[in-house]
């Protein structure tokens, strides 16, 4: 059977000499395993460039029950990225935020809600040109969302938040998943402001690095075997 979906590539696995394993997330079939024949050779039909991580695609597929790996029978950019591949800071905050949805979408089922979510996200970060230093902290947060995490926020900033139950409270809990201010009132301003209003927080760069490694604490906690971060040092080192 045919049909036509969006998607978003994550990953590209090489297959044999010219071909190559694209996984790509859906709008409508959730993550997929796609097999790409001669993906690699110059005048190859789908290439391999065009699956490069956060590229947008419209696709026509063949959707097989049951089957590990799928192929796709059309497949564009929809539209083209602009920025992203030739920004330094952009590239490194897409290959972070990918090396991410890798980790989070194999537990997801389809969801058109979260697919456009992210999809208007890879759109904002590749047309914005003021300051994309605090996008990663508010895509983290926004997407936890989406993924079901608990999480509470409330107009008051209290003094602590719980990353276990994923509340602000006026008590410390008696465990070490917490924060305290000054990064309190911080994430606060992360949870609810937009991208646009991210541009304007002000947050130095060991703070915006502890916040970091905090958020993706609480990724932990929330998500089955998430593992490490590889593209971390290589965000932190970009935005010092």
């Amino acid at each position: 059977m045919l049909q036509r979906t969006r998607g978003i590539a994550l990953k590209v696995t090489k297959y044999s000499e010219n071909s190559v394993v694209a996984q790509i997330y859906t709008e409508y079939l959730g993550l997929q395993s796609y097999l790409i024949p001669g993906a690699r050779k110059p005048k190859a039909k789908i290439h391999a460039n065009l699956l490069q991580p956060l590229h947008l695609l419209d696709m026509v597929v063949y959707v097989k029950e049951n089957g590990s790996l799928q192929r796709i029978k059309e497949a564009q950019a929809s539209p083209s990225l602009k920025t992203i591949p030739l920004d330094i800071q952009k590239s490194a905050v897409s290959m972070f935020i990918n090396e991410v949805l890798f980790k989070v979408l194999k537990h997801q089922a389809a969801d058109p809600h979260l697919y456009h979510f992210i999809h208007q996200s890879i759109l904002w970060l590749d047309e914005t040109t003021g300051s994309i230093s605090n996008f990663h902290l508010c895509f983290l947060m926004k997407l936890s969302r989406f993924l079901g995490y608990t999480l509470t926020t409330t107009a008051e900033v209290k003094p602590y938040f719980d990353l276990v139950e994923g509340i602000f409270t006026a008590y410390a809990p008696a465990h070490t998943y917490v924060l305290q201010e000054p990064h309190t009132s911080i994430f606060h301003g992360i949870l609810t402001a937009n991208y646009d209003e991210s541009q304007a927080l002000i947050i130095n760069h060991s703070d915006r690095i502890y916040l970091l490694q905090q958020i993706i604490n609480f990724y932990k906690l929330h998500t089955e075997n998430f593992g490490k971060i590889n593209s971390l040092l290589i965000l932190e080192e970009i935005f010092h």
